[in-house]
């Protein structure tokens, strides 16, 4: 089943995010290489693709796994959650309707 993960960042995160995202990165790769991956990406912090130092305020990230609780450990092992990057974490069943 596919999980939505939606991340809000603390304020001024960008220095955090930035040291902290090879390794998030990596980790999203791992679920890209085995088909679980939907989406995932950063909510800038302004109305732009590339905010620069404005930074973001968030994450989303859809994908694959076996139980609300597998999702659930998996977002709680986020990097960005040892780095301090994230305030809070939501983690939901999601159900794909489009496209």
């Amino acid at each position: 089943m596919l999980y939505m993960i939606c991340a809000t960042d603390v304020e001024n995160s960008l220095e955090a995010r930035l040291k902290a995202r090879p390794a998030h990165l990596a980790r999203l790769e791992a679920l890209k290489q085995e088909g679980r991956l939907i989406m995932a990406g950063p909510f800038p912090a302004i109305d732009s693709p590339d905010p620069g130092p404005a930074g973001f305020t968030g994450s989303l990230v859809v994908a694959e796994f076996d139980s609300l609780e597998a999702a659930q450990r998996w977002a709680d092992e986020d990097p960005y959650i040892e780095a301090g990057v994230y305030a809070s974490v939501l983690v939901k069943p999601y159900k794909m309707v489009l496209p």
